[in-house]
Protein backbone atom coordinates (compact mmCIF):
# COMPACT_ATOMS: atom_id res chain seq x y z
CA UNK A 1 0.00 0.00 0.00
CA UNK A 2 1.17 3.44 -0.98
CA UNK A 3 1.68 5.87 2.22
CA UNK A 4 -0.11 8.51 0.55
CA UNK A 5 -3.33 5.67 0.66
CA UNK A 6 -3.03 4.67 4.64
CA UNK A 7 -5.41 5.90 6.33
CA UNK A 8 -5.65 8.79 9.03
CA UNK A 9 -4.77 7.70 12.16
CA UNK A 10 -7.34 8.97 15.36
CA UNK A 11 -3.88 9.46 16.64
CA UNK A 12 -3.72 12.32 14.72
CA UNK A 13 -6.67 13.48 15.18
CA UNK A 14 -6.81 13.67 18.86
CA UNK A 15 -3.29 15.29 18.25
CA UNK A 16 -4.92 18.04 15.80
CA UNK A 17 -7.95 19.01 18.06
CA UNK A 18 -5.68 19.50 21.43
CA UNK A 19 -3.38 21.80 19.08
CA UNK A 20 -7.07 23.72 17.84
CA UNK A 21 -7.83 23.82 21.39
CA UNK A 22 -4.66 24.95 22.80
CA UNK A 23 -4.35 27.49 20.17
CA UNK A 24 -7.58 29.03 20.71
CA UNK A 25 -6.43 29.59 24.65
CA UNK A 26 -8.59 26.17 26.00
CA UNK A 27 -6.75 24.37 28.76
CA UNK A 28 -6.34 20.76 27.95
CA UNK A 29 -5.35 18.15 30.26
CA UNK A 30 -3.32 15.73 28.07
CA UNK A 31 -2.47 12.05 28.94
CA UNK A 32 -1.97 11.36 25.56
CA UNK A 33 1.03 11.54 24.42
CA UNK A 34 4.14 9.37 24.91
CA UNK A 35 6.50 11.41 26.04
CA UNK A 36 8.72 11.97 29.79
CA UNK A 37 7.48 15.34 31.16
CA UNK A 38 11.01 16.09 32.36
CA UNK A 39 13.49 18.71 30.83
CA UNK A 40 16.67 16.81 29.29
CA UNK A 41 19.39 16.50 32.01
CA UNK A 42 21.46 19.92 32.12
CA UNK A 43 25.02 17.44 31.66
CA UNK A 44 23.76 15.83 28.74
CA UNK A 45 22.63 19.52 26.85
CA UNK A 46 25.97 20.53 28.01
CA UNK A 47 27.69 18.01 26.37
CA UNK A 48 26.29 18.60 23.14
CA UNK A 49 27.34 22.06 23.42
CA UNK A 50 30.85 21.37 24.17
CA UNK A 51 30.50 18.99 21.23
CA UNK A 52 29.02 21.83 18.79
CA UNK A 53 31.49 24.42 19.87
CA UNK A 54 34.36 21.66 19.48
CA UNK A 55 33.35 21.43 15.73
CA UNK A 56 31.37 17.74 16.32
CA UNK A 57 29.40 19.76 13.10
CA UNK A 58 30.14 17.23 10.14
CA UNK A 59 29.71 14.51 8.64
CA UNK A 60 30.79 11.53 10.41
CA UNK A 61 30.34 7.51 9.77
CA UNK A 62 26.87 6.43 9.34
CA UNK A 63 27.82 3.47 11.67
CA UNK A 64 27.56 6.06 14.89
CA UNK A 65 31.13 7.56 16.43
CA UNK A 66 33.65 5.22 18.12
CA UNK A 67 32.60 7.60 21.32
CA UNK A 68 29.00 6.77 21.28
CA UNK A 69 29.86 2.92 19.84
CA UNK A 70 31.85 2.40 22.78
CA UNK A 71 29.69 3.29 25.29
CA UNK A 72 27.19 1.27 23.60
CA UNK A 73 28.86 -1.81 24.23
CA UNK A 74 29.49 -1.26 27.84
CA UNK A 75 26.60 -0.22 28.68
CA UNK A 76 24.68 -2.92 27.20
CA UNK A 77 27.19 -5.19 28.64
CA UNK A 78 26.48 -3.30 32.35
CA UNK A 79 22.47 -2.91 32.33
CA UNK A 80 21.39 -5.49 29.61
CA UNK A 81 23.49 -8.35 30.40
CA UNK A 82 23.96 -8.21 26.18
CA UNK A 83 27.65 -9.67 24.94
CA UNK A 84 28.84 -7.51 21.57
CA UNK A 85 31.69 -5.99 20.16
CA UNK A 86 31.60 -2.14 18.14
CA UNK A 87 31.06 -3.89 15.40
CA UNK A 88 27.40 -5.26 16.74
CA UNK A 89 26.42 -1.76 17.29
CA UNK A 90 24.49 1.25 14.96
CA UNK A 91 23.36 4.62 16.45
CA UNK A 92 19.98 5.24 14.57
CA UNK A 93 16.83 6.55 16.49
CA UNK A 94 14.82 3.93 17.10
CA UNK A 95 11.46 4.99 14.84
CA UNK A 96 13.75 4.79 11.63
CA UNK A 97 15.11 2.16 12.80
CA UNK A 98 11.97 0.23 12.94
CA UNK A 99 11.75 0.84 9.76
CA UNK A 100 15.31 0.14 8.80
CA UNK A 101 15.18 -3.24 10.22
CA UNK A 102 12.40 -4.64 8.55
CA UNK A 103 13.63 -2.88 5.15
CA UNK A 104 16.72 -4.91 6.16
CA UNK A 105 14.85 -8.15 6.54
CA UNK A 106 12.61 -8.03 3.46
CA UNK A 107 13.32 -10.39 0.62
CA UNK A 108 12.38 -10.36 -3.24
CA UNK A 109 9.19 -11.84 -1.84
CA UNK A 110 8.63 -8.93 0.56
CA UNK A 111 7.95 -11.66 3.92
CA UNK A 112 5.59 -11.15 6.94
CA UNK A 113 6.66 -9.96 10.62
CA UNK A 114 4.61 -10.71 13.49
CA UNK A 115 3.45 -7.72 15.58
CA UNK A 116 1.65 -7.58 18.72
CA UNK A 117 -2.23 -6.55 19.16
CA UNK A 118 -2.51 -4.95 21.14
CA UNK A 119 0.94 -2.97 20.51
CA UNK A 120 3.04 -0.34 19.65
CA UNK A 121 2.75 0.96 15.68
CA UNK A 122 4.89 -1.06 14.20
CA UNK A 123 1.99 -2.30 10.99
CA UNK A 124 2.69 1.30 9.56
CA UNK A 125 6.18 0.38 9.08
CA UNK A 126 6.06 -3.20 8.29
CA UNK A 127 4.05 -2.26 5.16
CA UNK A 128 5.60 0.85 4.19
CA UNK A 129 8.91 -1.58 3.97
CA UNK A 130 6.98 -3.77 2.35
CA UNK A 131 6.93 -6.66 4.62
CA UNK A 132 3.06 -7.97 5.77
CA UNK A 133 2.40 -7.28 9.27
CA UNK A 134 0.74 -10.77 10.78
CA UNK A 135 -0.51 -9.63 14.53
CA UNK A 136 -0.67 -12.04 17.27
CA UNK A 137 -2.61 -12.01 20.46
CA UNK A 138 -1.43 -11.49 23.70
CA UNK A 139 -2.60 -13.96 27.08
CA UNK A 140 -5.07 -12.11 29.46
CA UNK A 141 -3.02 -10.35 31.04
CA UNK A 142 -1.05 -9.17 28.30
CA UNK A 143 1.84 -11.64 28.38
CA UNK A 144 3.37 -13.72 25.45
CA UNK A 145 1.08 -15.72 24.28
CA UNK A 146 3.31 -18.47 22.65
CA UNK A 147 0.72 -20.38 21.44
CA UNK A 148 -1.23 -17.90 19.44
CA UNK A 149 2.99 -16.63 18.03
CA UNK A 150 3.79 -20.18 17.19
CA UNK A 151 0.05 -20.86 15.08
CA UNK A 152 0.82 -17.68 12.95
CA UNK A 153 4.42 -19.00 11.55
CA UNK A 154 4.27 -19.90 8.35
CA UNK A 155 7.33 -19.83 5.87
CA UNK A 156 7.25 -16.15 4.76
CA UNK A 157 7.72 -15.12 8.46
CA UNK A 158 11.19 -13.33 8.59
CA UNK A 159 10.70 -12.02 12.18
CA UNK A 160 9.04 -11.66 15.46
CA UNK A 161 8.48 -8.32 17.24
CA UNK A 162 8.29 -8.05 20.89
CA UNK A 163 8.10 -4.83 23.24
CA UNK A 164 9.35 -5.47 26.78
CA UNK A 165 7.88 -3.38 29.09
CA UNK A 166 4.60 -2.79 26.57
CA UNK A 167 3.42 0.32 25.07
CA UNK A 168 0.69 0.44 25.76
CA UNK A 169 0.04 -2.38 28.18
CA UNK A 170 2.99 -1.46 31.17
CA UNK A 171 3.68 -5.86 30.77
CA UNK A 172 7.30 -6.64 31.50
CA UNK A 173 7.81 -10.14 30.02
CA UNK A 174 9.47 -12.94 32.08
CA UNK A 175 12.88 -14.84 31.13
CA UNK A 176 11.02 -17.75 31.02
CA UNK A 177 8.47 -16.87 28.08
CA UNK A 178 11.44 -15.16 26.66
CA UNK A 179 13.65 -18.21 26.49
CA UNK A 180 10.55 -19.66 25.30
CA UNK A 181 10.46 -17.48 22.84
CA UNK A 182 13.61 -17.74 21.37
CA UNK A 183 13.78 -21.56 21.35
CA UNK A 184 10.52 -21.03 18.93
CA UNK A 185 12.58 -18.94 16.76
CA UNK A 186 16.14 -20.91 16.75
CA UNK A 187 13.78 -23.94 15.50
CA UNK A 188 12.47 -21.70 12.95
CA UNK A 189 15.63 -19.48 12.02
CA UNK A 190 13.13 -16.43 12.64
CA UNK A 191 14.67 -13.47 14.30
CA UNK A 192 13.53 -11.60 17.53
CA UNK A 193 13.26 -8.04 17.11
CA UNK A 194 12.81 -6.41 20.49
CA UNK A 195 12.10 -3.08 21.44
CA UNK A 196 13.21 -1.98 24.77
CA UNK A 197 12.64 1.73 24.96
CA UNK A 198 11.20 1.39 28.08
CA UNK A 199 13.50 -0.68 29.69
CA UNK A 200 14.78 1.45 32.49
CA UNK A 201 11.25 2.26 33.40
CA UNK A 202 10.30 -0.81 35.21
CA UNK A 203 8.36 -0.94 39.52
CA UNK A 204 7.48 -4.36 39.89
CA UNK A 205 9.75 -7.63 38.25
CA UNK A 206 12.94 -7.55 36.03
CA UNK A 207 13.68 -5.90 33.07
CA UNK A 208 15.23 -9.45 30.81
CA UNK A 209 16.76 -8.42 27.52
CA UNK A 210 16.19 -11.15 25.44
CA UNK A 211 19.29 -10.54 23.60
CA UNK A 212 21.06 -11.58 26.94
CA UNK A 213 20.01 -15.57 26.01
CA UNK A 214 22.66 -15.19 23.58
CA UNK A 215 25.99 -15.83 24.14
CA UNK A 216 26.65 -13.32 21.51
CA UNK A 217 24.16 -11.72 19.06
CA UNK A 218 22.81 -14.04 16.51
CA UNK A 219 18.69 -14.37 16.30
CA UNK A 220 18.00 -11.58 18.38
CA UNK A 221 18.11 -7.54 16.94
CA UNK A 222 18.14 -5.31 20.06
CA UNK A 223 16.11 -1.75 20.08
CA UNK A 224 17.29 0.93 22.37
CA UNK A 225 16.28 4.24 22.74
CA UNK A 226 17.26 7.65 25.29
CA UNK A 227 14.25 9.14 24.94
CA UNK A 228 12.17 8.07 27.89
CA UNK A 229 14.63 6.84 30.15
CA UNK A 230 17.01 10.44 29.46
CA UNK A 231 13.60 12.74 28.53
CA UNK A 232 15.44 12.90 25.14
CA UNK A 233 12.56 12.65 22.87
CA UNK A 234 13.33 15.54 20.75
CA UNK A 235 17.49 14.47 20.00
CA UNK A 236 15.75 11.60 18.32
CA UNK A 237 19.05 9.60 19.97
CA UNK A 238 18.78 5.84 19.70
CA UNK A 239 21.37 2.45 18.61
CA UNK A 240 20.28 -1.35 17.66
CA UNK A 241 22.54 -4.30 18.37
CA UNK A 242 22.48 -7.35 16.35
CA UNK A 243 25.27 -9.34 14.07
CA UNK A 244 27.88 -7.86 12.06
CA UNK A 245 25.95 -8.47 9.30
CA UNK A 246 22.61 -7.66 10.21
CA UNK A 247 24.31 -4.33 11.38
CA UNK A 248 26.13 -3.95 8.49
CA UNK A 249 22.71 -3.75 6.01
CA UNK A 250 21.31 -1.07 8.47
CA UNK A 251 24.82 1.17 7.89
CA UNK A 252 23.42 0.60 4.03
CA UNK A 253 20.15 1.52 4.84
CA UNK A 254 21.83 4.91 6.90
CA UNK A 255 24.17 5.70 3.68
CA UNK A 256 21.48 5.89 1.24
CA UNK A 257 18.50 8.14 3.43
CA UNK A 258 19.40 9.70 6.96
CA UNK A 259 23.29 9.66 6.16
CA UNK A 260 24.10 9.92 9.88
CA UNK A 261 23.41 11.83 12.85
CA UNK A 262 24.68 14.90 14.56
CA UNK A 263 28.13 13.66 16.09
CA UNK A 264 26.92 16.06 19.02
CA UNK A 265 23.95 14.36 19.66
CA UNK A 266 26.18 10.99 19.58
CA UNK A 267 28.69 12.83 22.12
CA UNK A 268 26.12 13.91 24.85
CA UNK A 269 24.74 10.59 24.03
CA UNK A 270 27.37 8.61 25.17
CA UNK A 271 27.85 10.62 28.29
CA UNK A 272 24.20 9.98 29.32
CA UNK A 273 24.98 6.30 28.74
CA UNK A 274 27.93 6.24 30.98
CA UNK A 275 27.14 8.56 33.73
CA UNK A 276 23.71 8.97 33.83
CA UNK A 277 21.76 6.13 35.64
CA UNK A 278 20.95 8.46 39.04
CA UNK A 279 19.07 10.75 37.11
CA UNK A 280 17.27 7.53 35.35
CA UNK A 281 16.12 6.63 38.92
CA UNK A 282 15.30 9.71 39.53
CA UNK A 283 12.37 9.54 36.89
CA UNK A 284 11.43 5.76 37.82
CA UNK A 285 11.10 6.86 41.23
CA UNK A 286 8.94 9.48 40.28
CA UNK A 287 6.99 8.01 37.78
CA UNK A 288 6.23 5.02 39.96
CA UNK A 289 4.77 7.60 42.71
CA UNK A 290 2.70 8.68 39.58
CA UNK A 291 1.63 5.26 38.72
CA UNK A 292 0.22 4.31 41.94
CA UNK A 293 -2.15 7.65 42.57
CA UNK A 294 -3.08 7.33 38.86
CA UNK A 295 -4.03 3.47 39.25
CA UNK A 296 -5.69 4.94 42.76
CA UNK A 297 -7.70 7.46 41.20
CA UNK A 298 -8.52 4.84 38.19
CA UNK A 299 -9.95 2.16 40.56
CA UNK A 300 -12.56 4.80 41.87
CA UNK A 301 -13.81 5.89 38.47
CA UNK A 302 -17.36 3.09 37.87
CA UNK A 303 -17.09 2.02 34.49
CA UNK A 304 -13.52 1.44 34.20
CA UNK A 305 -11.25 -1.52 34.97
CA UNK A 306 -7.68 -0.86 35.40
CA UNK A 307 -4.98 -3.75 35.80
CA UNK A 308 -2.00 -3.09 37.66
CA UNK A 309 1.16 -2.43 35.29
CA UNK A 310 4.72 -3.34 35.50
CA UNK A 311 6.67 -0.94 33.13
CA UNK A 312 6.52 2.39 31.03
CA UNK A 313 4.20 5.15 32.12
CA UNK A 314 1.10 4.01 30.78
CA UNK A 315 -2.04 2.41 32.46
CA UNK A 316 -4.72 0.81 29.99
CA UNK A 317 -8.04 0.80 30.99
CA UNK A 318 -10.93 -1.24 30.09
CA UNK A 319 -14.27 0.57 29.53
CA UNK A 320 -17.82 -0.85 29.54
CA UNK A 321 -19.92 1.52 26.90
CA UNK A 322 -21.32 0.74 23.94
CA UNK A 323 -19.23 3.13 22.79
CA UNK A 324 -16.02 2.82 20.64
CA UNK A 325 -12.66 4.04 21.91
CA UNK A 326 -11.99 6.35 19.13
CA UNK A 327 -15.80 7.86 20.11
CA UNK A 328 -15.29 8.29 24.12
CA UNK A 329 -11.22 9.55 23.12
CA UNK A 330 -13.34 12.24 20.90
CA UNK A 331 -15.84 12.83 23.55
CA UNK A 332 -13.08 13.55 26.31
CA UNK A 333 -11.31 15.77 24.72
CA UNK A 334 -14.03 17.79 22.81
CA UNK A 335 -16.37 18.11 26.23
CA UNK A 336 -14.10 17.57 29.22
CA UNK A 337 -10.82 18.81 27.73
CA UNK A 338 -9.03 15.41 28.64
CA UNK A 339 -6.78 13.91 25.71
CA UNK A 340 -5.99 10.09 25.68
CA UNK A 341 -5.80 7.46 23.05
CA UNK A 342 -8.29 5.21 22.05
CA UNK A 343 -7.34 1.66 22.38
CA UNK A 344 -7.92 0.81 19.16
CA UNK A 345 -4.88 2.57 17.74
CA UNK A 346 -2.93 -0.54 19.22
CA UNK A 347 -4.54 -2.92 17.41
CA UNK A 348 -7.72 -4.57 17.24
CA UNK A 349 -7.50 -5.97 20.90
CA UNK A 350 -6.77 -3.12 21.86
CA UNK A 351 -10.74 -1.73 21.13
CA UNK A 352 -12.45 -1.49 24.36
CA UNK A 353 -9.31 0.45 26.44
CA UNK A 354 -8.09 4.03 26.02
CA UNK A 355 -4.26 4.58 26.98
CA UNK A 356 -3.32 7.11 29.39
CA UNK A 357 0.12 8.15 30.03
CA UNK A 358 1.14 9.33 33.74
CA UNK A 359 4.15 10.64 32.70
CA UNK A 360 2.75 14.40 33.41
CA UNK A 361 2.36 16.20 36.60
CA UNK A 362 0.64 15.28 39.48
CA UNK A 363 -2.09 18.70 38.50
CA UNK A 364 -2.61 17.45 35.55
CA UNK A 365 -3.22 13.34 36.28
CA UNK A 366 -5.62 14.56 38.79
CA UNK A 367 -7.39 17.26 37.07
CA UNK A 368 -7.72 14.79 34.22
CA UNK A 369 -9.24 12.10 36.36
CA UNK A 370 -11.73 14.19 37.93
CA UNK A 371 -13.11 15.39 34.26
CA UNK A 372 -12.82 11.26 33.36
CA UNK A 373 -15.05 10.44 36.11
CA UNK A 374 -17.28 13.14 35.50
CA UNK A 375 -17.61 11.39 31.73
CA UNK A 376 -18.15 8.00 32.96
CA UNK A 377 -20.60 9.44 35.81
CA UNK A 378 -23.42 10.41 33.02
CA UNK A 379 -25.64 8.06 31.10
CA UNK A 380 -24.51 7.14 27.38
Amino acid sequence: MPFYDFPESPTYQIVNEVLRKTSSGEKVYSLAIGEPSYDTPREIVEAAFEGMKNNMTHYTSSMGIPEVRAAIVRKVKRKNGIGCQERNTIFISSKLAIYGILVALRDMNGGEVLVPDPGYFYTEPAQLAGIDPVPYTLDEDYGLDLESIASRITSRTKAIIINTPSNPTGRVYSRESLERLLEICRERSIRVISDEAYEDLVYSGQHVSIGSLEAEPELVVSLFTLSKSYAMTGWRAGYVVADEMFVKRLGRFMDQTFTCFPPFIQHASALALESMDSKVEEFRKDLAEKREYTLKRLKEIQGLEANRINGAFYMFPAFRLRKSSIEIALSLLKDHNVAVLPGSVFGDHGEGHLRLSYSVSLETIDEAMNRIADFFSKPH
